[in-house]
């Protein structure tokens, strides 16, 4: 298992340092925007640029990832992008689904390993 989240880390760190960078350099071919309201959630993303923070955000978790510290930090930041990447594929755009998933899945493989972090946020009742 130490293995897998390790190999999982690195694989996680990759994906959102190459998509956080591709955000503001635009290496990535852009494939043809997608119909009706996937093109609309698009356009207005890109006018209103809500997407730097969201690529900073990817980026910096990416590199925190990769040189494996403040590796909670990173899983914390990166969960909610995750979750707006499974909405807009699973309503909007299947055919970018898999890809997001996998992603989920090696964010569920290192949050496995560094799980004790989170502990205090699992318990029903706060000790006063």
């Amino acid at each position: 298992m130490k293995i897998a989240s390790l190999v999982a880390r690195y694989l996680l760190g990759l994906i959102f340092v190459v998509f956080g960078l591709n955000g503001f350099l635009h290496f990535i071919p852009q494939p043809p925007l997608p119909q009706g309201p996937a093109l609309q959630y698009l356009e207005v993303m890109m006018a209103t640029h809500y997407m730097a923070p969201v690529f900073a955000l990817q980026l910096l978790a990416g590199v925190l990832l990769l040189i494996n510290r403040y590796v909670p930090l990173a899983l914390t930041v990166l969960a909610p992008i995750l979750v707006n990447i499974l909405l807009f594929h699973s309503l909007m755009q299947p055919s970018g689904l898999p890809p997001g998933l996998i992603s989920v899945v090696l964010w569920f493989l290192v949050f496995a390993s560094v799980r004790s972090a989170f502990a205090g946020i699992f318990q029903e009742k706060v000790q006063s």
